[in-house]
């Protein structure tokens, strides 16, 4: 039946009923305000009202923002340049799909691209809330931006996906998730990323063995031989998928330097090099915008090298690389399973982890991953 032709009477209770369900929708929207959540570093950090204006610490965590909000630039009132700098692929992908991104002011000191911040720039920008990554909250130029900023009235809130990134990564999604109210979108992706850990442990834990050793080598350089992650970051990866870290017990939990003499003593079974796109700091060129012959190309010229050309991993095509930055965004659920593909195939040659970067790509992202991010020399490359 028509509105119209309902009674007076009834029109008059169903007005009054639409307009109660207006009021209590925005009645809970606005109860969430103030919020107070905990941050990585432990604090409990009090919003007074729905970011508008954020400052980055990190410009790598703009990847995190951008898997649960369609429009991740607008929300930014300033940033760090280390994603612009160490990674320009990237921030061109994000400045084509979101060229106001060219206007955010850049909040470094003049001391070091995401080193330090500039509390002078600081001032004279009107933000509501500032993200640090963990890493920057631990210096003690994090915590003068820290002490700062809150003395300024803006909350701090620190966040981790890379030094324990098992533990922290699915919690720190949803953290963004309840502070930019993204709650639904920031729940599928923890879930997303949980079930794909559960899958890996699962399958390790039911056939532990065989554990070959490996080693993971960061922007592998013709004139230096090693750097070696450790046991943290992505190394954790490593022994979650069914592998033995060399670097384990001779390494700092980060990682470090390892000789010559050391890697041929350990005969890795399998090597897997880190690097970024354009080979910068290393000549293996990997990550966004690199095509997958450039890569294949770089890595087989990396271990050419004399310390690792006689090794078991290289003897046997056992040689596998990845994008090194997977070690500070949440996409780091595709060096697990691509780490699970590469160390333990008997067990997980059915994982893809070029797949679930597509599955991210299509359900997530709000500027697409598009390039080459895992590459291997051997015959067991999911393609």
């Amino acid at each position: 039946m028509p509105y119209l032709a309902l009674r007076p009477a009834v029109r008059l209770l169903l007005a009054l009923i639409i307009t109660i369900l207006l009021f209590a929708t925005v009645a809970r929207a606005e109860g969430k305000w103030p919020m107070t959540v905990k941050d990585a570093a432990g604090r409990e950090v009090t919003i007074p009202a729905a970011p508008k204006a954020i400052l980055l610490g990190s410009g790598f965590n703009l990847v995190a923002l951008s898997l649960i909000h369609p429009k991740p630039v607008s929300l930014l009132a300033g940033w760090s340049g280390d994603m612009k700098g160490d990674n320009p692929e990237i921030y061109e992908s994000f400045r084509k799909k979101f060229p106001a991104i060219a206007d955010v002011p850049l909040i470094d000191d003049a001391s070091g691209v995401g080193t330090a911040l500039s509390l002078e720039t600081l001032l004279t920008l009107k933000a509501d809330l500032a993200i640090l990554a963990n890493w920057q909250a631990d210096t003690e130029p994090g915590q003068r931006a820290i002490d700062y900023l809150t003395s300024t009235g803006v909350p701090v809130i620190v966040v981790d996906f890379n030094s324990d990134p098992l533990k922290s990564t699915a919690d720190m999604m949803r953290l963004l998730g309840r502070v930019l109210e993204r709650d639904d979108q920031a729940e599928a992706f923890a879930r997303f990323y949980e079930d794909k850990l559960a899958l890996i442990r699962s399958r390790v834990a039911a056939k532990p063995e065989p554990r070959p050793t490996v080693l993971m080598d960061a922007f592998p350089k013709p004139d230096r031989c090693c750097w070696a992650y450790g046991v943290g970051g992505l190394g954790e990866f490593l022994t979650i998928a069914g592998g033995r870290n060399i670097a384990e017990g001779t390494l700092p939990r980060p990682g470090g330097t390892v000789s010559a003499e050391a890697v041929i003593a350990a005969n890795p079974d399998v090597y897997i090099a880190t690097s970024s796109p354009g080979g910068v700091y290393s000549g293996f060129s990997i990550g966004p915008g690199v095509a997958r012959d450039e890569a294949e190309q770089t890595l087989a010229a990396a271990v050419k090298v004399p310390v690792l050309s006689g090794i078991v991993a290289v003897e046997s095509g056992r040689v596998h690389g990845i994008w090194n930055f997977f070690n500070a965004i949440p996409l780091n659920i595709v060096a697990a399973e691509a780490f699970a593909h590469w160390l333990r195939p008997d067990i997980f040659a059915d994982l893809d982890p070029e797949k679930s970067l597509a599955e991210i790509n299509e359900r997530f992202a709000a500027v697409p991953f598009e390039g080459t991010y895992t590459v291997s020399l051997g015959a067991d490359t999911p393609r």
